[in-house]
């Protein structure tokens, strides 16, 4: 039969990879078998006895208020349209129009897209930069009080953590410093559900008291794509107009499955998830040190951040001592060794571990590294890639026009070349990561272009450019 998107989906399956990608359950394997069976059966609506996902007083209810218990939060909800409906609603129910926020600028795109929805304001502030990985690093506490000073009619603030590459800002001193200027604190946990399983990780927001958490639960825990949760703790939310909002952004026809799933996962991680993921940790460790006896791999470690702490269930391994980018590398990975990874950028690949790998999986991809590695030196490989490819991408760019009203302007299509000085109709975004170097009403400066054009040509992905390297740009 001609259906091409579960022709694709079965053929990736049935050639059983080694995956180091979300979702957390990987191809089944975090989820008890009893639970995955039959799952159209699950595929059902509010019928009575089924309760209603923006009016819940049964089983719905019952399920939200488990989670609330076992993340720390005084409630919680079941998003079904992930993290992106929850990043959206808790931007709109806190930040009436032209209202202040200020924000970390490694957000992800649905942080953007929530302020222009919202007609929010934004006012970034720059994270720290790795340039070793070239990636961004943790946001500073001083830097936030800063923009704090210097907007004191701010609503709240807006970070990261963790951020894609597992870095976690010092979130008890940020929770104290905002709540001292008596102002909301949302946190994009969307990579950090599992967290507050183990100890051994960096603390859940939601114990330093983030007013608002929202979880992308499949990026980390068994659940299924688009299950996440939104946590609320504390007085400072408007929980009426945080649900009203909700209602207005989720799907009149919630999931049952991935509701179901949502519940499944905080069962699985009550249960074991402390066990397992100190049993993952077990087996990261060794990962990372067989991979830094490599000269010429190096594993993201919490020496390479000042004053954060790291996610080791997320392993970052910079590549560029091996002559290749982490886009290379990746393909290597997947087409020699049926190892699909998360995501690469310029100098890293990254892996997102979770309590579904096992030993031999591990095993697998350590191995892979290593041989691939081994080649690399053996072929002449070894040496930095080109400084030219390293830019703070971070650096923020004119906001020349307000991102609402990008919405209700005229534009026209230009080669990216010739669109420095222009203003940028759309997101320009390397995916992953998700987190834009040019925001809608920003001026496309020189140096990102020819960033931007580096990506393209080294092999990665840009949204918001076209296949003929085209973007929009206001008239």
């Amino acid at each position: 039969m001609n259906i091409p998107i579960y022709n694709a989906l079965r053929s990736y399956s049935d050639s059983c990879p080694t995956v180091f990608h979300m979702p957390g359950h990987k191809l089944g394997k975090g989820v008890p078998l009893s639970l995955l069976r039959d799952l159209y059966l699950m595929d059902l609506t509010e019928i009575p006895g089924l309760d209603n996902l923006y009016c819940p007083n049964g089983i719905i209810k019952e399920a939200q208020e488990l989670a609330a218990t076992a993340f720390g939060a005084d409630k919680t909800f079941f998003l079904v349209n992930g993290s992106t409906c929850g990043i959206h609603a808790a931007i709109m129910s806190l930040c009436n129009p032209k209202d202040k926020l200020i924000i970390a600028r490694d957000c992800h795109k649905s942080a953007v897209a929530g302020m222009m929805l919202s007609r929010a304001v934004p006012i970034y502030i720059k994270p720290e930069f790795n340039s070793s990985f070239g990636i961004p690093s943790i946001v500073l506490e001083k830097d936030i009080e800063k923009a704090l000073i210097e907007n004191p009619d701010a609503v709240g603030v807006y970070i990261t953590r963790p951020n894609y590459y597992g870095i976690c800002s010092d979130i008890k001193s940020i929770s104290e410093l905002v709540h001292s200027y008596n102002k909301v604190l949302i946190v994009d946990e969307a990579h950090g559900a599992h967290l507050k399983f183990s100890k051994k990780l960096p603390p859940s927001s939601i114990e330093y008291g983030a007013d608002i958490c929202i979880q992308s639960a499949h990026k980390t825990l068994p659940a299924l794509t688009q299950g996440a949760y939104l946590h609320v703790k504390g007085n400072r939310v408007d929980i009426e107009k945080l649900k009203f909002t909700l209602s207005l952004l989720g799907t009149t026809s919630p999931s049952y499955i991935i509701m179901a799933h949502l519940d499944i996962a905080r069962a699985v991680m009550e249960a074991s998830g402390e066990e397992n993921i100190n049993r993952l940790l077990k087996e990261v460790e060794m990962l990372g040190s067989a991979l830094s006896e490599s000269d010429i791999l190096r594993v993201l470690s919490v020496d390479d951040i000042n004053g954060g702490e790291i996610d080791r269930t997320r392993v970052v391994i910079n590549v560029s001592s091996t002559g290749k980018t982490g886009f290379e590398i990746e393909k290597i990975l997947r087409n020699q060794y049926n190892i699909q990874v998360e995501m690469s950028d310029l100098y890293n690949v990254v892996c997102i571990t979770t309590i579904a790998d096992t030993h031999e999986d591990i095993n697998r991809l350590r191995s892979a590294f290593l041989e691939t590695a081994d080649r690399s030196k053996n072929a002449n490989g070894q040496g930095e890639l080109p400084k030219e490819l390293q830019i703070d991408a971070f650096n923020i760019p004119e906001q020349r026009v307000e991102p609402a009203a990008i919405m209700h302007r005229g534009f026209i299509r230009r080669k990216l070349y010739d669109a420095t000085g222009c203003v940028s109709r759309t997101m320009i975004t390397p995916y992953p990561p998700g987190i834009p170097v040019i925001c809608p009403g920003e001026v496309i400066s020189e140096d990102i272009v020819k960033y931007v054009i580096k990506v393209i040509e080294a092999g990665g992905v840009v949204n918001g450019v076209s296949s003929s390297l085209e973007v929009d740009v206001v008239e």
